[in-house]
């Protein structure tokens, strides 16, 4: 950060004491006293106050101080009000910033935290493609990049997002109230206007306007916003043209500078050289993105279309109109082409690739299929008793559809492969292949997406009468300003363009709608549809768990399966979601059959399949395993069967009942206690109980149901995987008196005390009842056990 060569008195005092009462005072007298300093003293002494104001609130570049921690600050927090007002977009900050800019003061950042293709151009001593950092660059190199105070104000708000930081304790929210997020909205409504005009500068120069960054020449191409550079375009830093004043340019520089910012600190962090040459899940690079940054991004792509689709229709549609459009309004016809479209899609591929399995990509998913349905942002008023699902898709979206060809085919692909490999059992996975079927349903998509990709596979020969074959991105077409019209405007041109721009001359495309990916299809509806029927099993599990333990198993003593650990409302909930699962699943099929032109019939056949392969014994319902010396062991197929919820082992305690975890319905102390006591007494009389359970007589059967469950044990185990040691372990005859610490039981014996002292009973006989009562219920079990087993 630069600070003037020679400080007044004035400012570094003002400065001292700014930095003194920082620490002393709370927020909102600090930013009282901030309004009146920011009024009442000249550019001059504000301009070394500045930076340390910017990382004061915003943090350090390299999070050592945390700032304000805007991210953290949410709407319940006694702050945030103060904060929202101080940094509002028209208010005393950026009052400060446009004070400084009217005086045209410069600041620094190093180059070390720009995003790492951006510091490996200018490394090389390339001029970087975006022309945010054009004429900002000293030569020879000094590491530093000068930027105008808007841009330096808008840099340390954007990379605040991405800077690494922790929770605050008891500061956990959601991102969409944070004041981080909330800015970031105002900001975009503000400089990029969907209805009227971006709002004045309050402060102008001596001659009449706020001094603006240096604009481009028209002959300096705009080329910030496609594809990476060809040899043509690249520039040597040392030989940045001079630029002269465009006065259309300056109409909008702030718009358009918010917007390159945002997109070079959110975006930008991966090469499209490197995805090119090395497109796959394994590769490491060093950013990766949160779930709040992916966020944030979607609330920026979600804006840009309302921001685009608020043109004129008649400039929107016609090219005659264009010369004679407004710098806003021209800059909203190209916006999401010129400015968002290559970066976007390479972010979206590297999530796509490396985010986990699990919930979170939900973020990344509705950033994805907020781009490709801009028609959801035109502000028009739909009938909301219209069911979303049959809105037919606009015929004028065509356009879009084909120039965005590969966010919707090679972006579908890549969520395929993701799909496959999630387990779909998850109500939450399950919905996010919902959503995407829901939207690739949506009437006239499919065909709109099918007609881009007969373009594109259209023979190049039929192009070589209109121009040669250099198929033109983003990046090659000129200014956005510029009245020059690329070559080429034709449909086939546009979207061979597009592809070869994003993948490379010698891509291999794989059609949406080809024989490979209708297989690949075919096998996620396949992994569906075995997912539907383990959503079922689980949902009649649970049905008959919360049945169990209706009011009715009260009146037995103790549950005799060891690994119970879950309630009656745990039950109910795992069943909502089950039942949500098997909701989503079936519409995801109807839809997926939809798109894929699957008929009932095809549908069945998989159906009868699958069915005749899950009925095929209950073996078979185990994952693939091979058998070793030591047990079950699981195949690479077997664990994709238990990822996808396909097949899973009956996961149980193996170990000695007695020695289990204490359970939550289970009283600590007492466990403790019986255990002690039950093994003095095994100790004491352990031949005896071995010599009774060895009786073939009522006595016998008697004694082994009370003094040992070895058979039910080896039971259990021959339905998971165990090992060769623990299936020899012997079983000797035992009491067990841990059931009397469980407080069902408990409040059990209370109420037959509290029902036999109203019946007069006194407590040892009501003792003797009780037991009474409980051996004849235990010796109606034995006698009947046979009975109920084949009941």
């Amino acid at each position: 950060m630069a600070a003037p060569a020679m400080q007044q008195p004035s400012a570094s005092f003002l400065l001292a004491n700014l930095k003194a009462d920082w620490t002393n005072k709370p927020l909102l007298q600090r930013c009282q006293e901030l309004v009146k300093v920011i009024d009442d003293y000249p550019a001059k002494e504000l301009h070394p106050v500045f930076p340390w104001l910017v990382e004061s609130i915003f943090g350090s570049l390299d999070g050592v101080i945390v700032g304000w921690n805007l991210r953290f600050l949410h709407t319940r927090m006694n702050e945030y009000n103060t904060v929202m007002d101080f940094l509002d977009p028209s208010g005393p900050m950026m009052k400060l910033v446009y004070k400084l800019q009217a005086e045209d003061y410069k600041y620094e950042i190093p180059i070390s935290y720009l995003p790492s293709p951006v510091k490996a151009s200018i490394q090389e001593g390339v001029l970087p493609d975006c022309p945010l950092f054009h004429n900002k660059l000293q030569f020879p190199m000094s590491g530093l990049l000068t930027l105008n105070p808007f841009e330096y104000y808008m840099f340390n708000f954007a990379f605040s997002l991405i800077v690494p930081k922790t929770y605050p304790p008891g500061q956990h929210g959601s991102c969409s109230d944070s004041a981080y997020f909330v800015l970031v909205d105002a900001y975009l409504k503000h400089f990029l206007p969907t209805e009227g005009n971006v709002p004045p500068s309050p402060f102008s120069d001596p001659r009449g306007s706020v001094a603006p960054p240096a604009p481009r020449s028209p002959s300096v191409p705009y080329v910030g916003y496609g594809v990476h550079s060809t040899s043509l375009l690249k520039r040597h830093i040392s030989h940045q043209p001079s630029v002269n004043a465009d006065p259309a340019a300056q109409e909008i520089w702030r718009s358009e500078t918010l917007l390159q910012v945002f997109v070079e600190m959110w975006l930008h962090h991966y090469s499209l050289e490197m995805y090119q040459k090395l497109q796959s899940p394994q590769v490491k690079e060093p950013f990766n993105p949160t779930e709040e940054h992916v966020l944030v991004v979607r609330l920026l792509v979600k804006h840009l279309h309302a921001f685009s689709n608020s043109l004129k229709q008649e400039q929107a549609t016609s090219p005659s109109t264009h010369s004679h459009a407004s710098p806003l309004e021209e800059f909203k016809r190209v916006v999401i082409q010129r400015f968002v479209q290559q970066k976007l899609y390479v972010f979206l591929q590297h999530c796509f690739g490396h985010w986990p399995l699990d919930a979170s990509f939900r973020a990344v998913l509705e950033t994805w299929l907020s781009y490709i349905q801009p028609w959801r942002y035109t502000g028009e008023k739909s009938n909301p008793q219209t069911d979303v699902q049959n809105r037919t898709v606009p015929d004028k979206w065509a356009s879009f559809v084909q120039e965005n060809l590969l966010m919707y085919t090679k972006l579908f692909q890549g969520f395929l492969s993701r799909a496959m490999r999630t387990d779909l059992v998850n109500a939450k996975n399950a919905l996010m292949v919902f959503r995407v079927a829901k939207v690739f349903a949506q009437p006239n998509l499919s065909e709109m997406i099918h007609k881009g990709e007969q373009l594109f596979l259209e023979p190049e020969h039929v192009l070589h009468h209109r121009q040669p074959r250099v198929f033109l991105t983003p990046a090659h077409s000129g200014s956005f300003l510029s009245s020059r019209q690329p070559a080429g405007t034709d449909a086939v041109f546009k979207v061979k363009s597009h592809v070869y721009g994003l993948e490379g001359q010698d891509c291999q495309y794989k059609q949406m709608f080809g024989t490979e990916l209708r297989a690949v299809v075919l096998k996620l509806i396949q992994i569906i549809a075995q997912a539907r029927q383990t959503a079922k099993r689980i949902s009649d599990h649970s049905a008959e768990a919360a049945a169990n333990n209706s009011f009715l198993s009260w009146f037995s003593v103790s549950s005799s399966d060891p690994s119970y650990t879950f309630s009656g409302g745990e039950a109910d909930d795992m069943g909502e979601c089950v039942k949500k699962t098997h909701e989503f699943l079936d519409k995801a099929l109807d839809y997926l059959c939809q798109i894929f032109r699957l008929n009932s019939g095809q549908l069945s056949q998989l159906m009868a399949n699958l069915a005749c392969t899950e009925d095929d014994g209950g073996s078979k319902q185990l994952p693939d395993c091979i058998q070793s010396e030591n047990g079950l062991v699981l195949t690479d197929l077997g664990r994709m069967q238990i990822i996808n919820g396909l097949r899973r082992f009956a996961i149980e305690y193996q170990g000695d009942p007695e020695l289990q975890p204490i359970r939550s319905y289970e009283n600590a102390l007492l466990v403790r206690l019986l255990f002690k006591l039950s093994t003095f007494i095994n100790d004491l009389m352990g031949d005896h109980m071995e010599a009774l359970c060895s009786r073939q007589d009522l006595l016998g059967r008697v004694s082994r149901h009370y003094l040992t469950r070895s058979s039910a044990i080896v039971e259990q185990r021959r339905r998971s995987p165990v090992t060769r040691q623990a299936r020899g372990h012997p079983q000797r005859a035992r009491l067990s008196l841990r059931g009397l610490a469980s407080y069902r039981t408990l409040l059990l014996l209370l109420l037959l005390y509290l029902f036999f002292a109203l019946l007069s009973f006194g407590l040892l006989s009501s003792t003797a009842l009780i037991l009474v009562i409980g051996l004849v219920y235990e010796l109606l079990l034995v006698l009947f056990a046979d009975k109920l087993k084949a009941h």
